[in-house]
């Protein structure tokens, strides 16, 4: 993977290699230890590790996106694509194939509703950013090409929040393929932030006759880029990414295929990853359990 200059945007320091890290946070960390700053409550969010097989080996690659750096979070980052839960696909009854919601919640921890939500935002954030659509007109198809005028109009008034999820669906006599998705992982952003995420990772397959495109107004770059590669530029400090990114992606690293990646998901930890902030010494410590690479300490004005 060439250098990228652009990843990293100015005056945000990162360590190591490529972590994302606002130079505000040791200030918001030492608000939140003397209880002069309040956690907000993390919103629920769903992203997916779209895979896909290259010719002559070498594991799968997956699709990212690159965040503009104008965003106000994660400027520059790259992610995977993602986004917020609609209220409105936790009480909708959607056309649904794959296991039965019972069987999802059990596996996620959650209630029957809260699976179908992040669910549906999981599959709906895909075909808003990547122009992916995981559903079909049956429980063993999926559509093929989504990239007609007709289509396009339907994911714009997805993003705008005009059309639900299920009535798109409806609309156009589709089930969601949730056996198509994989559960892997689970992030909540730390307390200290001013705009919080409980994200629950995905990881699935690009359907054969489908194509991703960069349909997402907050990215200005798409790759596919092999996890160990992606990694590297990471370690390299030329490819900037949060943790929860990079920790993924070199999940992923072992697997041969996209098959074997979907297969290996059942067997993921899904325990929530937080961010823990402490003072120790007049440092700001802060580290994600069981993930020992991004820890940081942080002195009184200064970083180290």
């Amino acid at each position: 993977m060439p250098k990228d200059p652009h990843g990293q945007p100015p005056g945000e320091p990162t360590a190591p290699g490529g972590q994302w890290y606002p130079p505000e946070w040791p200030d918001r960390i030492r608000a939140l230890a003397d209880g002069s700053l309040t956690p907000v409550a993390p919103k629920r969010a769903a992203t997916v590790m779209l895979l896909r097989d290259g010719a002559g080996g070498g594991g799968p690659a997956v699709h990212m996106l690159r965040r503009r750096a104008s965003m106000a979070f994660a400027g520059g980052a790259y992610a995977y694509p993602g986004g917020g839960v609609d209220p409105r696909d936790e009480d909708h009854r959607i056309g649904w194939a794959g296991p039965a919601l019972a069987t999802w919640a059990a596996r996620m921890g959650t209630d029957t509703a809260s699976a179908q939500a992040i669910i549906c935002g999981a599959v709906r954030e895909t075909f808003e950013e990547a122009g992916v659509l995981l559903a079909g007109e049956s429980s063993d198809t999926v559509v093929g090409d989504t990239t007609g005028d007709d289509w396009e109009a339907d994911r714009r008034a997805l993003v705008a929040r005009e059309l639900s999820f299920a009535d798109f669906l409806d609309r156009r006599g589709l089930l969601l393929r949730s056996d198509l998705l994989g559960a892997w992982a689970r992030w909540i952003t730390p307390e200290f932030e001013p705009r919080r995420y409980d994200t629950w990772f995905f990881v699935a397959a690009l359907p054969a006759g489908q194509r991703t495109r960069n349909a997402s107004t907050e990215a200005d770059r798409t790759v596919w880029i092999r996890p160990s590669e992606a990694a590297a530029g990471y370690d390299g400090g030329e490819l900037l990414m949060m943790p929860p990114t990079i920790s993924t992606l070199r999940s992923l690293e072992p697997y041969g295929s996209a098959a074997e990646a979907l297969a290996a998901a059942a067997g993921q930890d899904l325990a929530p990853v937080l961010a823990r902030a402490t003072l120790e010494d007049g440092e700001v410590v802060l580290s994600w359990p069981g993930h020992d690479e991004f820890t940081k300490r942080v002195r009184q004005g200064g970083t180290s």
